[in-house]
């Protein structure tokens, strides 16, 4: 995708330390075990925000940790997060969770707190021992139930049964997450969940809590249906209707996963592209740890309509997914990752293909949502090709990388790539073994926008997203149905082939004339970008008055712009069926109006019947 991820700047600084460690265990010599440390990290008055850091000082790996202490009367946690803090009275116990309670030696991990009050900690213990490095007994935490298995299901109620954890000492209870909320912890391995809605998707998940109060990796999850009711039916047909959903669109652009419900969205579409995770160090790794699984959405805001808790073991986007996956069981989520931004370390990554493949897994089936991807997306722009940076890993290295996800994931998991649309002569597709790869893919996104635009700043005006050529196109090639037939010629299959739909335009200023071609002197404002608008905007702003290439134009002042309308989408999707293509894609759903007509116009368009007479764009 050409758009830039943006750093949320203002967001950031309110996570950052603003005052000094208050250490409340300095070992003067070398430590034995394990620390604990203390720091304010803000202060604002009323309140304040700490952070514990639990430190492995020791030569052995430590499997779990327990911090204790006592807070002075008045003073106490209010929120916290990566740790399960417990209070009895003053006294105050946090307990790693399931992903972060193994420490190597010389590792640490820190979790933090907002807290009322102005006290501070006092009588630390780590494991029931001394913070200050001495040495710290372990325990193991407890393994993961089974997947629970579900009966006795009615209008409002079911009931969930599962086989049991194991653990060294114990165990003690389960916690049983309905859509990754906490909504009971029983003792047996069998629960009862009533009062829930007719007609409606629930996911189950189970935790077991051992007699330490540690909890383990939750279980398996297991969609269940409620009887009765009515809901949106699943999409029709056999076509791909994949849309993108961008990580950072919940800050500036205020869209959420829950506006594809509202929108009607998600009814309308079969897969869901999640941007981006990052490729660092030759691995996969998510991006904005804030957003995608820590962000608390309140009921208002939920998929689900229940607020989420301090202490559950997920919130933020991917807990939003889960519960989106539950209400509409027909949508597959992949974790895209790279991006115009990311892509420079895909080169590194494909000198250790194996190694990448097995981190990217690693991240993908991370036990706190393993249940909510379906596979991986890859989009490298690009291969031994320029792009933001330019890449000279060679023609190889594509279908190695590929191979290697595809050797990785197994068969029962999606692996997509998301590719250029550059179908000229010696252009971007001829740089990368696309066709030897495709044997590894279940599909590609041709990303069949961008062409055009005021990167260009002088003009030629152009459509970004042509459908075919046109006399006066500024570049051979730069179309989609060049783009397909060029990749169909080295060997990819139609039904792998996805045709890409921009849900915004790209525009210039400077413009004399309404017809395309004409010169400009640089790019139309934009809410986020110059040049760039979404079709939200747009279709009310400047309207459109004509087409070219399968693609609508505008001219309003001195600004022109192109987008697709509902009107050219419906074209596309006739193109596309003619040509055999596995379905569309789209960037991205916050572009799209509040009632979905874009996402709307992809549905109605694949699920027609195809019409085979000869069409003119």
């Amino acid at each position: 995708m050409r758009f830039r991820h943006r750093a949320m700047a203002g967001f950031a600084t309110l996570l950052l330390p603003l005052a000094g460690l208050v250490g409340l265990a300095s070992p003067a010599e070398a430590a034995t075990s394990a620390t604990a440390t203390y720091a304010k990290t803000q202060d604002w008055g009323s309140g304040f925000e700490g952070k514990w850091t639990v430190k492995n000082t020791g030569t052995t790996s430590l499997s779990s940790w327990t911090v204790e202490w006592d807070f002075p009367s008045g003073t106490s946690v209010t929120s916290a997060w990566d740790a399960d803090v417990t209070s009895s009275g003053t006294h105050w116990t946090a307990r790693n969770k399931s992903w972060n309670g193994t420490l190597a030696p010389g590792a640490s991990v820190s979790f933090g707190f907002n807290g009322a009050g102005s006290g501070s900690p006092a009588g630390c213990k780590l494991n029931g021992g001394s913070c200050d490095g001495g040495s710290v007994p372990g325990d193991t935490a407890p393994s993961a139930p089974g997947t629970p298995a579900a009966s006795d299901i009615t209008n409002t109620s079911v009931k969930l049964s599962w086989s049991a954890a194991t653990d060294d000492k114990g165990i003690k209870n389960y916690d049983v997450l309905r859509d990754g909320a906490k909504v009971a912890t029983v003792t047996t391995t069998s629960y009862s969940d009533t009062g829930l809605t007719a007609g409606t998707d629930y996911s189950y998940t189970v935790q077991a809590r051992d007699t330490a109060d540690q909890t383990g990796p939750v279980s398996g999850a297991r969609a269940v249906r409620t009887t009765g009711g009515t809901t949106d039916p699943p999409p029709t047909g056999d076509k791909v209707k994949l849309g993108y959903f961008t990580e950072w669109g919940v800050y500036g652009r205020n869209y959420h996963v829950k506006n594809l419900v509202t929108s009607g969205s998600a009814s309308k579409i079969t897969h869901i592209n999640y941007a981006f995770g990052n490729v660092k160090n030759g691995q996969c790794t998510v991006d904005d740890t804030y957003a995608a699984y820590d962000k608390a959405y309140t009921a208002d805001q939920s998929v689900s309509g229940t607020a989420d808790t301090w202490d559950q073991p997920l919130r933020g986007n991917f807990n939003q997914l889960r519960q989106l996956k539950a209400k509409y069981p027909h949508i597959k989520v992949l974790y895209s990752f790279g991006g115009w931004t990311y892509s420079g370390g895909f080169g590194q990554a494909a000198a250790n293909a194996a190694a990448f493949a097995k981190s990217c897994k690693a991240v993908v089936e991370d036990p706190r949502w393993a249940d909510v991807f379906d596979g991986i997306d890859i989009d490298w722009e690009y291969p031994n090709a320029c792009g933001l940076t330019c890449d000279t890993s060679g023609p190889a290295a594509f279908k190695n990388l590929m191979s290697a996800l595809r050797t990785e994931f197994g068969p029962n998991y999606l692996v997509t790539a998301a590719i250029t649309a550059d179908g000229s002569s010696g252009g971007k597709i001829d740089a990368a073994d696309y066709g030897g790869a495709a044997q590894y893919l279940d599909w590609y996104n041709v990303m069949t926008y961008d062409y055009f635009g005021a990167f260009d700043k002088d003009g030629p005006t152009a459509p970004h997203s042509p459908l075919t050529s046109y006399a006066g196109i500024p570049q051979a090639g730069f179309n989609s149905a060049d783009a397909i037939a060029k990749l169909k010629s080295k060997g990819v299959p139609s039904k792998k082939l996805l045709l890409g739909i921009g849900f915004y335009g790209r525009g210039w200023t400077g413009v004399t004339q309404a017809a395309p071609g004409g010169s400009a002197t640089g790019a139309a404002p934009g809410t986020y970008e110059a040049g760039i608008e979404d079709y939200k905007v747009l279709k009310n702003s400047c309207p459109a008055s004509g087409t070219i290439a399968g693609t609508a134009y505008a001219y309003c002042g001195n600004n022109w712009w192109s987008y697709d309308t509902p009107s050219t989408i419906a074209g596309k999707m006739t193109w596309a069926k003619n040509q055999g293509l596995g379905g569309a894609f789209f960037w991205e759903f916050s572009g799209d109006t509040g009632n979905g007509e874009l996402v709307t116009a992809i549905n109605n368009g694949l699920n027609q019947q195809t019409n085979q007479a000869t069409q003119t764009y």
